[in-house]
């Protein structure tokens, strides 16, 4: 059965670095059947940026957040995903804004029950992956870190493509062999 891949786009562009690495990652995932949807999330409107702590969502039956917003149907669409692949560049040592206002966001989709120490979320088994670019390589182990925490809390299996040296805005097709890397890196989630 194809599998049903999920690529959040973190940039605020949609013809930059990030845009190639998700292009060829689409590519190698693709080509060994998997089904994959892309969302650019700087286009998305937002009616509160981050999660607002009301944890109405904690209170509810079902996972998901409350706010009625474009983010609300992105979360919906990571618990039918059978991998959640987050693209980002590295904007001073960290994710971009725009992904980060959307993880903040999956808050709504755990459930705690603090006086028996639970949690239960309909993430758990999934595959979780994150691909960032950055100028230089500093950084980078940075922007994985939370992601890799995040899998992990969750009980997803993780993995990364890290690309430094990527250059400015675009120039990362002119790097030799990240176009292979970024394709193989699509065919192993597929």
């Amino acid at each position: 059965m194809a599998k049903e891949i999920l690529v959040l786009s973190g940039s605020p562009k949609k013809d930059g670095n990030t845009a190639s690495l998700i292009s060829w990652f689409t590519e190698g995932a693709v080509s060994k059947g998997a089904r994959v949807e892309a969302v650019h999330i700087a286009s998305l409107k937002f009616r509160a940026v981050g999660c607002t702590s009301c944890r109405v969502c904690q209170k509810m039956k079902k996972f998901g957040c409350v706010i009625e917003d474009d983010v609300q149907p992105v979360l919906q669409k990571m618990l039918k995903a059978d991998v959640i692949v987050m693209a980002t560049p590295c904007y001073f040592y960290a994710m971009s804004a725009q992904l980060k206002a959307v993880m903040d966001r999956m808050f709504s989709l755990y459930k705690w029950d603090n006086n028996l120490g639970t949690m239960e979320t309909p993430l758990k088994g999934k595959m979780f992956a994150v691909i960032a670019s950055s100028f230089e390589p500093e950084g980078l182990d940075i922007v994985e870190k939370p992601f890799a925490v995040t899998a992990a809390y969750s009980g997803m299996s993780f993995d990364s493509l890290l690309v430094h040296g990527a250059g400015t805005s675009g120039e990362v097709v002119k790097n030799p062999g990240v176009r292979e890397q970024a394709v193989a890196f699509g065919k192993r989630f597929a």
